[in-house]
């Protein structure tokens, strides 16, 4: 199969450890990995503000860098940007757009899948061969809770990591508070949010706590951070990818202390 790498904009800027883990993890299973150049943000961020006309080069731009019908599926590490495109994209575009843009973001949106999507729906594996000796609690973000419906796939991946120690995170489904755009217009409702998650979280003596969106995780990691508690975010990618022969080795310090100061 032939898969190509949504980076997403903020997984390309500042998460690229959990974009190669992706990648790594995909490969493992015998896949060929693509990596579209021209690929560029979704969109989102200008849709969820109100600017959707604003956002349709750049549905554009995704339908130009992912139809390629050699290319079987496209797979992002956020369930955020996977829910904008297969939320938002046709919309916009039916709006917005030119003719035959919907039919062809359609096509596209199609074939674009979260990564534990991808993993379980489409390769059909919840064992990856993975190990990651570690307390680890998982958040559920909104967008693969809500959007996506991505269940309990992502739990049934990291049960499978061997040497995990997997606790359940209280109140797992709300949301950490980030939300984009919102915790910047909504600073304190979303420091509340955020500082209630948080002490879910070092409630359960969790070493780590994952997820499938780097930008809650980002949110998540720099109130820990800023707690000294000692708790470190990281892509749950980046868990899958690690193995005993290959324990993964982040290449940023994105996840350090120091970076989410």
């Amino acid at each position: 199969m032939r898969v190509a790498l949504f980076s997403t904009c903020i997984g390309d800027a500042m998460f690229p450890d959990a974009v190669k883990a992706t990648a790594v993890v995909i490969s493992r299973l015998g896949h060929e990995v693509v990596f579209p150049p021209e690929q560029t943000c979704c969109g989102q961020m200008h849709v969820n503000t109100g600017y959707q006309r604003e956002a349709v080069p750049q549905i554009e731009n995704y339908v130009d860098a992912f139809s390629d019908p050699s290319i079987d599926c496209v797979v992002a590490p956020s369930g955020s940007c996977t829910g904008a495109v297969r939320e938002q994209h046709v919309h916009v575009a039916k709006r917005y757009g030119k003719k035959g843009l919907a039919d062809a973001a359609q096509k596209t949106a199609d074939k674009t899948y979260d990564l534990s999507e991808f993993l379980i729906d489409v390769a059909g594996v919840d064992q990856l061969g993975a190990f990651f000796p570690h307390r680890v609690t998982y958040h559920s973000t909104c967008h693969s809770l809500r959007f996506l419906k991505v269940g309990d796939r992502p739990l049934r991946l990291l049960r499978n990591v061997e040497g995990i120690d997997l606790v359940e995170l209280p109140h797992a489904d709300e949301c950490c508070g980030f939300g984009g755009t919102f915790s910047v217009k909504n600073a304190h409702t979303s420091a509340a949010m955020v500082a209630d998650k948080v002490r879910n979280i070092r409630d359960t003596r969790a070493e780590y706590v994952t997820a499938g969106d780097a930008s809650c995780l980002m949110n998540i990691g720099g109130s820990l951070s800023r707690q000294q508690s000692g708790v470190r975010a990281l892509h749950m990618a980046e868990i899958l990818a690690s193995t005993k022969q290959h324990p993964w080795q982040p290449d940023s310090a994105i996840y350090s202390k120091e970076a989410m100061l």
